[in-house]
């Protein structure tokens, strides 16, 4: 069955793109599992267009991501028909292969990290390019006037800003436009909304800025198996894997919510989710988890993430999802109500949200 995409404008006098995304991070960074193998990617890419999935969200933070869309743009020539969004702002370690937790988005860098990136992806042009996320030591007047020259040159397109606060946003916005901010936001982790995500989103609706939501499955916590057994020795995938924990799966290391202690208690939260789904809307838990995102509002965009075609396709399937107002505020309340056991990110990575630049001197 096909699922006619739900198309909206991307901020003020955007470009009209697909609500719902696609996110490469699965398939190119190891952070949660191996990485599939090319012929595999090449695969999922194949199925995206096919389905019209073709809001694409990348990073050169995303292993090799950007080399493989380059070997997919010259196998297909498809590239005119994807709308690619890829960030910066993360300092890549020894040899390109490694990445330090360290920033810049100073004046240099972005202009050598965009070029670096329309290198690694063949391409002439970035429809959306990301400020990753910014450093502690360049006030974001310069970050964007960098990215303004680059629009002004046809390299870029669309400028975005990513873990912002909005106290940024509201800097960055008199350089140059901003198009979308993508912060984390998802059923389970709605700070954006209020005082502790700095009302963000309401910034945004303010100054007619588009929100693309990342995370928005909870890192797989809102994934259609997680919880789905009771083995506690289980991990899941942002695109919904239940299976033995994988070495290189940094959540079952990391992440408080997928930790062997909080599994047990998440999983039966999330189970009141999926019964919701299968009854009151015949779908998948990650389908409602979804579709409740988009039913915020015009301006919302969400990127889910996989590794394989079937999840790809129900992901896509949210498209013919529809909520009403009442089902809206029936899952509101129960996640409101519903208290997960462990936060969401590690303490060290509490501050990568919602980030303040040094002030202009």
């Amino acid at each position: 069955m096909a699922h006619a995409p739900i198309i909206r404008t991307l901020g003020k006098n955007g470009p009209k793109i697909p609500a719902l995304g696609f996110g490469l991070m699965l398939i190119g960074a190891p952070a949660y599992g191996a990485v599939p193998q090319d012929k595999d990617r090449s695969a999922i890419l194949d199925k995206a267009l096919e389905l019209g999935a073709t809001f694409w969200d990348t990073s050169d933070l995303y292993g090799d991501n950007e080399e493989l869309l380059r070997q997919w743009f010259q196998k297909t020539g498809k590239r005119d028909q994807i709308f690619l969004a890829t960030k910066f702002g993360y300092v890549k370690g020894e040899g390109g292969k490694t990445m330090q937790f360290q920033f810049d988005t100073s004046y240099e860098y972005t202009k050598k990290a965009c070029q670096s990136s329309l290198d690694a992806m063949g391409t002439d042009y970035i429809d959306l390019y990301y400020v990753h996320q910014v450093d502690n030591v360049t006030p974001i007047e310069e970050t964007m006037r960098a990215l303004a020259e680059l629009q002004a040159d046809g390299k870029i397109r669309h400028i975005g800003l990513s873990m912002v606060s909005s106290t940024t946003l509201r800097r960055a916005i008199k350089i140059a436009p901003v198009a979308a901010v993508q912060p984390e936001y998802s059923l389970f982790g709605r700070e954006i909304e209020g005082p502790e995500g700095t009302d963000l989103l309401a910034t945004c609706r303010e100054l007619g800025v588009a929100v693309v939501c990342a995370t928005p499955l909870g890192r797989g916590l809102l994934s259609s198996d997680f919880g789905s057994t009771s083995s506690s020795s289980s991990s899941t995938a942002e695109d919904g894997d239940t299976t033995k924990v994988d070495p290189a799966d940094l959540r079952a290391k990391m992440m408080p919510r997928f930790l062997a202690e909080n599994r047990a208690h998440n999983a039966a939260v999330v189970a009141k989710i999926r019964e919701f789904a299968a009854e009151k809307k015949g779908c998948s838990v990650s389908q409602l988890a979804l579709a409740w995102l988009l039913k915020q509002g015009d301006d919302i965009f969400v990127i889910p993430g996989t590794r394989r075609v079937r999840y790809l396709e129900e992901n896509w399937a949210t498209n013919s999802v529809e909520l009403s107002d009442e089902e809206e505020k029936q899952l509101r309340h129960s996640a409101q109500t519903s208290e997960l056991a462990g936060e969401a990110l590690p303490e060290q990575f509490m501050d990568h949200k919602f980030r303040n630049t040094k002030e202009i001197s």
